[in-house]
């Protein structure tokens, strides 16, 4: 074991970043009754969980994330009991799908409403996510941690497997007989940023779906910053300090403390040690890949989308791209590295569901396509062109926008390497390996370091699990803490 910092502790516990996973270690450990002080190099706290005015003064943005499936699936936001500290609205439609011609998929939270209303392919709807939304819990539980060990529920792991396999292979298309389905599986896939049809995008899919169904696709009151502001008001409560405005460039620099959490990935890693890491690591970060990019617009509207199907304007989510064939013709080409002509754009409307987001009567909506890796090409047009496509009249609607490059994103948050806003690319590989192949993947060959964001297991989203697994192999490890804390909700004098 390498040691990177010496003398007596000045606190228990650094983290370095403060995005929902660096701020789940440090409320773990605060949690556990340590001293903790968290870094942020920017002047606010969040990553990518942050709320602003982006575009026009009362027109609340989500800067990064918007829609929160994983805010009440998620192991740690339940020991948190977040729906007990915020607001979270449920949409009736967790996500909708325009189709050419005037149609749409919508995936309720009712699943017998769903099947109802996707026809004939409403049946095999029903077959391939009533086993998993009957044990919600069980899937939650195998897709939000380290997939290299024994699943406690290898039913429901089987279960998930063999349908990610389906679904995931060239006979995607064996399932379903219209266009409806499978265009509404494949909209949720493609959050991934990969090729379509991969074993890794169609688990992603399924596992948000499942959760679509099973408890829905929640929206903070306020915006997303609403959960970072929980978690910090937690962290301070029991004793937690965060610095901001404060980069770290080397661990060296930080005071000496029992435990260092990074909230970074493999790549700040690298340099932040300096070469302190043993070569063989050191090698495996440099090997960890990084995915495909975003670019990103907000809007300020005068008015609702005018999405020409109905049921649309209900939806927390729409995914705006068209068939199955289309979208993966689309990200494919993003894949090769070259700009979609009709791109998959993934559509946020908060403000029909949440008031507070626009002024009285008017709205905002959030919207990203996917990009190559780097991208400094601004997206604003194709994006509206193709919201225009299945909402005639969108753009009378804008009153004023703000668009990110793929650049301009990691520019924001350099854990976004590329415009990657998974911070590292989704493959079943790197699923396996996020970031080595270990039992435990947050701990670092330097002794009392460990990463903790998204570039470690279980990967991308507002979970908290990646910040809550380091710390509790730090408190383990280090700590000889065997037992989670407490995260429920306190009085405090």
């Amino acid at each position: 074991m390498v040691t990177v910092r010496r003398g007596a502790p000045e606190v228990d516990a650094i983290v370095v970043g403060s995005g929902p996973n660096g701020l789940a270690a440090a409320v773990t450990l605060a949690r556990a009754g340590l001293s903790v002080r968290v870094y942020e190099k920017s002047a606010v706290v969040g990553g990518g969980a942050a709320t602003a005015e982006l575009t026009l003064p009362g027109f609340h943005h989500d800067v990064c994330s918007a829609v929160h499936p994983l805010a009440l699936a998620s192991e740690f936001f339940q020991r948190f009991q977040l729906a007990d500290r915020i607001e979270l609205v449920v949409p009736e439609v967790s996500y909708g799908h325009p189709l050419p011609g005037g149609t749409a998929g919508l995936a309720y939270r009712s699943l017998t409403r769903t099947v109802a209303e996707l026809g004939r392919d409403g049946a095999a709807w029903n077959r391939l996510f009533a086993p998993l939304v009957a044990h919600s819990e069980q899937v939650a539980e195998f897709t939000g941690a380290q997939l290299l060990r024994l699943p406690r529920h290898p039913a429901t792991a089987v279960r998930f497997g063999l349908r990610s396999l389906e679904q995931g292979s060239p006979f995607w298309n064996l399932r379903f007989s219209g266009e409806t389905a499978p265009a509404l599986l494949t909209g949720v896939s493609a959050h991934t940023m990969r090729t379509l049809p991969s074993i890794a995008t169609s688990g992603a899919g399924l596992t948000l779906a499942t959760y679509a169904h099973a408890g829905g696709w929640p929206i903070p009151v306020g915006g997303s910053g609403a959960i970072v502001t929980a978690m910090v008001e937690d962290l301070l409560a029991h004793g937690g300090e965060i610095v901001t405005s404060s980069e770290v460039r080397r661990l060296s620099d930080l005071p000496p403390a029992r435990v260092v959490m990074l909230d970074l990935t493999p790549r700040a890693l690298l340099r932040l040690a300096q070469g302190d890491l043993p070569a063989a690591y050191a090698r495996r970060l440099r090997a960890f890949r990084y995915g495909n990019g975003v670019a990103k617009v907000d809007f300020a509207l005068s008015d609702p989308v005018p999405w020409r199907a109905a049921g649309l304007r209900a939806a927390g989510t729409v995914h705006v791209g068209g068939t199955r064939a289309q979208i993966r013709r689309a990200e494919n080409t993003v894949a090769r590295g070259r700009h979609a002509e009709d791109p998959y754009v993934l559509v946020s409307q908060p403000s029909g569901i949440d008031p507070s987001r626009a002024p009285a009567g008017q709205h905002t909506l959030w919207a990203y396509t996917h990009v190559p890796r780097g991208s400094t090409i601004d997206q604003t047009e194709a994006i509206v062109r193709q919201i225009e496509r299945y909402a005639p009249g969108f753009r009378d609607t804008i009153l004023a926008s703000a668009g990110r490059t793929a650049t301009s994103v990691e520019q924001h948050n350099p854990n976004y390497v590329g415009g990657d806003i998974s911070a590292g690319e989704v493959s079943l590989t790197q699923l396996l390996r996020r970031p080595v192949l270990s039992p435990d993947p947050w701990r670092t060959p330097l002794d009392g370091v460990y990463l903790c964001s998204s570039s470690t297991p279980p990967g991308p989203g507002v979970h908290g699990l990646a910040g809550w697994h380091a710390a509790l192999s730090a408190l383990r490890h280090d700590l000889g803490v065997r037992s989670a804390p407490d995260l429920s909700p306190t009085n405090q004098e």
